[in-house]
């Protein structure tokens, strides 16, 4: 097929190319890539594929993914905006990029797709290659939920297990060279990340008109989409109140928060929230600038998750341990005076808990 749907472009090196050749990093200096096309507010229909024109690739097939509701709810003395994102169709935010992400692999004709993931974005990437009629292969971590692994088995995807999440990146780096293999790479891929500026589009349709956002900071997928999606309705005149951005990390690992102080933080452990246990985030740099301009991070710990948890479970909101890091976060942000009581904050509920349940049922029984 002959489609060009726009240019990769490096920030660091400047290299440009048209998409017909695929890369999921920069081949001239290793960086991530970022991608040149002209985005024009036209919404139209329903979902993530509204806003096609929006995006460098309309998903030419759905599985219903976009449309997630969103609930206000006074939570702390604030009103906290919850977009509903745990309700996409494999239950994660995750379906937004995969949508985006095979749509292109699929136009390019690809005949086998590889991912390396701690979970939801194994889940979503092989539903969608299922969808377009293409093969998967999901590298993931030994210690990966079991929920999320069975349920990638009974999509029909193959898991190969590695000893960590770092294995994981390596090992399936073996499988990406192969002819007619599409690598997702959902922590590089400006793909991915454009899949959730959707996020920002439907906010503001569905009537939030806020100060602020706290999202969760794993690889910055969601928190880089979400920024953009915001910036580009600012750019067509359609947005016009300041932002400010609050990422949550957890102690255990807080590659954002080191790099903007020059340290870590002294803190208990915070490895529930397995979602945002990302140590090297290739798109660091790009994170951190947006936060220096207009935002902070904000640090968690189990104890904290867990306590957020319960409270979300009491709202009826069934969600995963990461989820709830953003309600800790949210708690942790009015101590430290970056947002007020009676302030409108928007919030991403990521993924489901449903997948988990038989791990999650201690902490909140």
């Amino acid at each position: 097929m002959a489609y060009d749907f726009f240019t990769w472009h490096c920030g660091y090196c400047g290299f440009k190319e048209s998409s017909h050749i695929y890369y999921w990093r920069c081949p001239k200096c290793g960086s991530p890539l970022d991608i040149k096309y002209e985005p024009v507010w036209k919404p139209r229909g329903t979902g993530v594929r509204r806003y096609s024109s929006c995006l460098p690739v309309k998903p030419v097939k759905t599985l219903g993914e976009g449309a997630t509701p969103i609930i206000k709810k006074k939570v702390y003395g604030i009103n906290v905006w919850f977009k509903l994102d745990y309700l996409n169709p494999t239950g994660s935010f995750k379906d937004r990029g995969a949508a985006v992400s095979l749509a292109y692999a699929y136009l390019r004709r690809f005949k086998h797709v590889v991912e390396d993931t701690s979970g939801n974005t194994g889940i979503a990437v092989t539903a969608y290659s299922r969808l377009y009629g293409m093969k998967s292969i999901i590298y993931m971590p030994q210690t990966a939920p079991r929920g999320k692994k069975l349920l990638i088995k009974s999509l029909g995807g193959q898991i190969v297990e590695a000893k960590n999440r770092g294995e994981a990146a390596e090992k399936v780096l073996e499988e990406a060279t192969k002819k007619n293999t599409f690598y997702v790479a959902h922590t590089w891929s400006p793909l991915f990340i454009e899949g959730n500026t959707t996020i920002a589009y439907e906010a503001f349709e569905q009537g939030f008109d806020g100060t602020a956002v706290i999202l969760p900071i794993g690889s910055g997928g969601l928190f880089l989409g979400t920024y953009r999606g915001f910036e580009r309705l600012r750019e067509w005149g359609l947005w016009k109140n300041y932002l400010f951005y609050i990422g949550v990390q957890g102690y255990s690992c807080q590659p954002v928060y080191e790099a903007l102080h020059g340290h870590k933080a002294k803190g208990e452990d915070s490895s529930l929230a397995d979602g945002i246990m990302v140590p090297n985030p290739p798109r660091l740099s790009e994170i951190v600038e947006i936060i220096k301009k207009n935002g902070s991070i904000v640090l968690v710990n189990n104890k904290d998750i867990v306590n957020s948890l319960k409270k979300l479970y009491k709202m009826g909101f069934i969600v995963e341990p990461t989820s709830a890091s953003v309600v800790a976060g949210l708690k942790k942000a009015l101590e430290d005076g970056l947002i007020d009581r009676g302030e409108d904050v928007l919030t991403v509920l990521t993924g489901s808990g449903l997948k988990t349940l038989t791990d999650i049922e201690r902490y909140v029984s």
